[in-house]
Order: C-alpha cells, then sequence, then structure tokens
C-alpha cells in the first residue's frame, strides 16, 4: 500500500512538473522543485529521468502485452498509464505548500505587493465594504480572515466576497473572537474550477518574522475595497509591535503610514511579502493599527480550529 502511494505521488509530482511548464509558471516550478529536493531527496533531473523510465517501461509492457491480455471490446492493450485528476492536482500543490504567496530575500515593497495582492480580497456587504485575507486554502473550502467590526455588516443575502482574480462568491460566516476584533469566513470550493483555484494564493506568515521587527522597518499595507477595482498599497513604516490603543482596548501593531476607509480586514506586510498583521485602523496623523499576527493566529485557533472540533 505504501509502494503504491510513493508511486502514485510521483506521477502526481511530474504531471505538476508538466502543468508548471505548460503554463510557463517559472515561480511555482523553482519551487516545487526546490520542494522535492528537500523532501524527497529528487532533483528535477532525477523528476525528468524517472518520467522518461515510467514511459519506457510502459512502451515496452505494451510491446509484450500477450494477445489474450487484451481488450476483449476494443482489442486495444488494457490501459497502462496512470493518471491523476484536478483534484488531486491541487492537493497535491497544498500539501507541497505551492499555494503560499511568494516572499523575498530582499526587501522592496513594490515587488512584494505583485506577489501578494492576490491574497487579499474585497468584502462586499451592500452598500458597505472591507477588506479580508486569504488565510488558509483547504481542499474543500478557503478561510478568508477580516475584522470583527467589518462582519458586523455581514449578512447571507447581500454580502459576497470579491477575489482580485475576478471570483464573485456566496461565503458562511463561521464566527468572531471574544478576544480580538478577527471573524473568519468560508467559501465552499465548488464555486470555482480547479484552474480558477490554482491561481488563488494564501498569506505567507511566520511569526518569528513578526517578532523581529523594529521601529523603522519598512512595511505595507493592501488595499483592495476603498472604491477602486484593483488593489494597491501604501508604504509606512513600523513604529511599534506592541503598542496599547485605546479605542481598540489592545495591544496592536502601530505604524506610521496611510489608511483609509474599507482598508479594515486586508493584510499588512513587511517589506518582503510576510504578513505581520491585519489593517484595522488609521487617524489623519497617518498612524496606522493592525491586529498583530500573533493574534491572529490565536484567533484562527478560537474561531475555526474549535468549529472543526465540532
Amino acid at each position: 500500500m505504501h509502494r503504491v502511494r510513493h508511486r502514485k505521488m510521483q506521477f502526481l509530482c511530474l504531471v505538476m512538473l508538466q502543468r508548471c511548464d505548460e503554463r510557463q509558471d517559472i515561480y511555482m516550478k523553482r519551487r516545487f522543485m526546490k520542494k522535492i529536493g528537500t523532501d524527497n531527496r529528487l532533483t528535477a533531473q532525477d523528476l525528468r529521468r524517472r518520467g522518461i523510465c515510467l514511459a519506457g517501461i510502459l512502451c515496452l509492457s505494451m510491446a509484450v502485452t500477450p494477445v489474450q491480455a487484451r481488450n476483449t471490446q476494443t482489442g486495444l492493450p488494457p490501459h497502462l498509464i496512470q493518471t491523476v485528476t484536478d483534484r488531486e492536482i491541487y492537493e497535491g500543490a497544498l500539501a507541497l505548500g505551492l499555494m503560499l504567496t511568494p516572499v523575498l530575500d530582499e526587501e522592496d515593497c513594490a515587488k512584494a505587493y505583485e506577489n501578494v495582492k492576490s491574497c487579499v480580497v474585497r468584502i462586499q456587504m451592500g452598500n458597505a465594504h472591507g477588506s479580508g485575507i486569504i488565510w488558509e486554502l483547504a481542499p474543500e473550502r478557503i478561510i478568508v480572515a477580516t475584522n470583527r467590526h467589518v462582519l458586523e455588516y455581514w449578512d447571507d443575502v447581500d454580502s459576497y466576497i470579491h477575489f482580485q482574480q475576478g471570483y464573485d462568491t456566496d461565503a458562511e460566516l463561521l464566527g468572531v473572537s471574544e478576544q480580538y476584533d478577527v471573524g473568519f469566513l468560508a467559501v465552499d470550493n465548488r464555486q470555482f474550477t480547479y484552474d480558477e483555484l490554482g491561481a488563488l494564493r494564501c498569506a505567507r506568515k511566520d511569526e518569528q518574522v513578526y517578532e523581529e521587527l523594529r521601529p523603522g522597518d519598512v512595511m505595507f499595507l493592501v488595499n483592495s475595497a476603498s472604491g477602486t477595482e484593483e488593489a494597491h498599497f501604501y508604504e509606512a513604516t513600523v513604529g511599534d509591535i506592541r503598542r496599547y490603543i485605546a479605542d481598540f482596548d489592545a495591544y496592536m501593531l502601530y505604524g506610521h503610514g496611510f489608511a483609509k476607509t474599507g482598508m479594515s480586514g486586508g493584510g499588512t506586510f513587511d517589506g518582503c511579502g510576510y504578513l505581520i498583521a491585519m489593517t484595522t485602523g488609521g487617524t489623519l496623523r497617518n498612524e496606522t493599527a493592525g491586529v498583530p499576527l500573533p493574534q491572529l493566529t490565536e484567533a484562527y485557533s478560537e474561531v475555526v480550529l474549535q468549529e472543526n472540533r465540532q
């Protein structure tokens, strides 16, 4: 059984590699190769060689197949080529960590923004709107995080999520955190094709990156909602990673930069593209406040993981 599963994964890897070539997805291919080389001790050359060997074995098997083994209905050799479904390719990409937003080795807000803009969504609730973050891509659903105060306007009739790729979908309110200004929505994957799911990315998160932030470090806030069809961003700098802000009665990521109506619930990222906070508020004096990444993680455990356990 383990050998069969291993062969299935090898074949899945080859198919995913071929898809990367067909779509000319250089970044995905590079990440895929790095992941395979690290986890399975296989290089790109190994994968190519195994693909050729597999094809050779299949051809040889078909060549020596006796006549009595032929399909009695069509007169053709039995099907020997193993196939995988689009669902298996998508789930394989999830398992290999290929559906996360890319990050840079050096800070560059403009380049980092291009990598992360696809993980920030617009949450439309009648005439009101806010932003959200693709927190998790799963086999059956997409988890979107946003501010609790944004979800005060949510209802199942007039509300929907707009993805930057151009998709508008319904969503289910999973719940809100009692402690933090955070809530979560779930989108059923059946509203997408697997090609559409393959174009989505969820935010890359690393709490160590957050803890190592220092005053003056560059960051940027993504605006996905404020009267525009396309997302854009505003550069800012870190002020304090743990400042008590009375308006929210919470310790927040405090920064110096610009934020405006509609950005609540969107992502605040460091200069390399790591998610560090959820944009939550701003002032006319160019001050920003965001729910820090550690609190977002706690809220996810409180709301989503608790919902999964029920």
